[in-house]
């Protein structure tokens, strides 16, 4: 089989669209403190590793190309449009761009974005105004913000898996969950009584199904 390697290589791709998606993230997530910045930064690795091998070199392709090859032998799977490794598993047959794992991590990145967004402007009206930040999305849950990173990576490896990238997956979301823990901490100690209703009223990660004002606050019927 004749392989396609004419799609790989494209280095000023991978800075391009690195820079374009960390940019992106940045414009969103507007990072503030060290802890911030290492967190954008493990963000940012994750994004270099993908376009990586979407534009660079296939590294997964290559060391898998033994065994997708004799289980798919009708894929060329160093062609570009082979890296959408779900699709092609699946026997999606037409342009994998509009293939339903495609569409699907469009509808992750979208919502990722959109959540870092809204979290953002949310938490920096209640930082200005010197309050607990319970209002919006944070009525719905405690750290929009993370959520909205986990769910863009989750668009990312749907769309492109990697090994690199399925690896630093589960680092990235413990590391989030590490943040998220001492930052509770730190509005434990600053907002106290006020914050310990908020927690046992609002989920930290996992919103409830139905409208915040359903739910009775502490000390309600």
């Amino acid at each position: 089989m004749t392989h396609d390697f004419s799609s790989y290589g494209l280095w000023s791709l991978v800075i391009i669209n690195s820079a374009l998606f960390i940019f992106f993230a940045y414009s969103f997530g507007r990072p503030q403190t060290k802890r911030d910045w290492r967190s954008f930064g493990a963000f940012s690795a994750f994004l270099v590793a993908l376009f990586t091998e979407m534009y660079g070199f296939p590294l997964t392709i290559y060391l898998l190309s033994g065994w997708l090859q004799s289980r798919f032998p009708d894929v060329d799977w160093f062609s570009h449009d082979a890296g959408h490794l779900l699709e092609m598993m699946f026997g999606w047959k037409a342009n994998p761009h509009f293939g339903p794992f495609h569409l699907l991590s469009f509808a992750f990145i979208g919502g990722g974005f959109l959540l870092i967004s809204v979290g953002w402007q949310a938490l920096y009206q209640a930082q200005r105004e010197k309050r607990l930040a319970d209002t919006g999305i944070y009525a719905r849950v405690r750290h929009p913000q993370y959520d909205g990173f986990v769910l863009v990576m989750l668009g990312f490896l749907v769309q492109w898996p990697t090994i690199l990238t399925v690896a630093m997956f589960p680092v990235l979301v413990f590391m989030y969950w590490r943040l998220a823990k001492i930052e509770e901490r730190e509005s434990l100690a600053a907002f106290g009584d006020a914050y310990r209703d908020y927690m046992k009223r609002v989920p930290g990660f996992f919103p409830h199904l139905g409208s915040p004002s359903d739910r009775p606050r502490l000390g309600q019927p």
